[in-house]
């Protein structure tokens, strides 16, 4: 029997939220989704750039928060039919609806944690609303 994807409610929305995204990888996984769907071996990748000195994933905490992002109807899995197995991972509209949140929040670290200055001059493209 499938579960039912879908976020839970809660009375307060920021604690809500906090359990929500609560996973070392979840954000930088929704982050890395923005660009297209991606196979779980650039997910993996993915969460290796970026951090300097930063150990390896575990296969198994990837899966995980995989699984719990599916779980919340945050991204969706796609399985491709061949040999070797092929699956892709995409933002579901709940998790787009996602992206200009953590943009603030890329633009915070930026701002305020960031020692290099060229972070600074990343060409990503900005869901509407964020500047």
């Amino acid at each position: 029997m499938r579960q039912e994807r879908r976020l839970r409610q809660f009375s307060c929305p920021v604690f809500g939220f906090q359990q929500t995204i609560n996973g070392k990888y979840k954000i930088r996984i929704l982050w890395d989704l923005q660009k297209g769907p991606r196979r779980y071996g650039e997910i993996r990748q993915g969460l290796l750039t970026g951090n300097i000195g930063s150990k390896q994933i575990s296969p198994r905490v990837l899966s995980r928060e995989l699984k719990e992002l599916m779980t919340l109807g945050l991204i969706e899995r796609q399985d491709f039919e061949m040999k070797p197995p092929k699956v892709e991972y995409s933002l579901s509209g709940e998790g787009q609806s996602l992206i200009p949140v953590i943009f603030v929040m890329y633009d915070w670290g930026v701002q305020h944690l960031v020692k290099d200055s060229n972070v600074r001059k990343l060409d990503i493209k900005r869901p509407k609303g964020t500047s």
